[in-house]
């Protein structure tokens, strides 16, 4: 069993997506599931003139992952992100884009095992929250089990705390990023296979996962699932994670609500120069499969960037749902 509960369901990180906005939107739908941030890399906390560690509070259970190859870059970068509030961190080792192999860190460094355990050891030495890597199946021709299985053993040996596998094994050279999403076929049994050869490591799974119901056939092989574009394209799923995942069984808001309880959050955001539409991108499928969701969409994505455009367009927007005792 997992020694942190939240890691029995997460969502993934997801670069120009999963940014403190989304992650806020997300965190009103389910208290238990761990949220990601987007990769931010080294370089950036380290030099970067940006806040590139901060959050709000109630985005909690939190994890940053972290982009880098050098360990006393990395160990650094916990450290700060411990002393900010994150409650764990998570090593990339499985971003397939060019931009990331040139920084040589992300998918490329599953060919350096011995890099990734240093990185792992140096930030266990450094922070007491939980360490975890986030990784694939293999890379370009390099996709034999035993390959997985000797970064899996340097990583058991310096004491990672978890493994998040997605279930594909990435191409390097001649795949973008969103291919390397799809194309790739997905190998869950090799996932389970991982877990029972390794019974004492916490595994969680990533990838093609559409529904909580792939999710408990998951579960019942391994001790996590991580679900990415799904959550984020029909954002209420999360709703119904924390009474069928986690048994609390807390009364969950409807659609409606989610977007009044985010509107005190749009206003202070503006009030802070943030654009309507950095926050409103992220609803758009709150109310999938429902009539009115056209209008909703539409009525935002027309109104959202416009010079002074406030709570106000996501009240009009919402008005484009008719809110009835509908059954999610």
């Amino acid at each position: 069993m997992t020694p942190y509960p939240s890691a029995r369901f997460s969502v993934a990180p997801m670069l120009d997506w999963t940014d403190r906005h989304c992650r806020y939107f997300h965190r009103l739908m389910s208290r238990h599931t761990q949220l990601y941030t987007e990769m931010v890399t080294t370089g950036a906390i380290l030099h970067g003139k940006g806040d590139y560690l901060g959050f709000n509070q109630q985005e909690q259970p939190l994890v940053l992952q972290l982009g880098g190859s050098d360990p006393v870059a990395l160990a650094e970068c916990a450290l700060r992100a411990e002393r900010q509030g994150y409650n764990e961190i998570n090593l990339n080792v499985g971003c397939p884009s060019d931009r990331v192999q040139n920084g040589m860190f992300g998918a490329c460094l599953m060919a350096e095992p011995q890099r990734v355990a240093a990185s792992v050891a140096a930030m266990k030495a450094a922070v007491a929250i939980p360490v975890t890597v986030k990784t694939r199946i293999g890379i370009d021709e390099q996709d034999s089990y035993q390959f997985l299985c000797t970064l899996v053993d340097s990583l058991v040996e310096v004491g990672v705390d978890a493994l998040i596998v997605h279930a594909r094994k990435a191409w390097l050279k001649g795949l973008s990023p969103k291919q390397n999403r799809d194309v790739p076929p997905l190998d869950y049994e090799r996932v389970y296979q991982l877990k029972r050869d390794y019974p004492d490591l916490v595994i969680a799974i990533n990838g093609g996962i559409k529904s909580l119901a792939d999710a408990k056939l998951h579960l019942s092989h391994l001790d996590g699932v991580m679900l990415g574009r799904e959550i984020y394209q029909n954002p209420y799923l999360l709703a119904q994670v924390d009474a069928e995942l986690f048994g609390d069984n807390y009364e969950v808001p409807s659609r409606h609500e989610v977007i009044r309880r985010l509107l005190p959050y749009i206003e202070s955001q503006l009030s802070q120069g943030t654009y309507l539409g950095n926050i409103t991108r992220h609803t758009l499928g709150i109310f999938q499969g429902l009539p009115g969701a056209r209008g909703w969409r539409r009525h935002l994505s027309e109104n959202a960037h416009k010079v002074g455009a406030g709570p106000e367009v996501v009240a009009a927007a919402m008005a484009k749902v008719p809110e009835f005792c509908y059954i999610d």
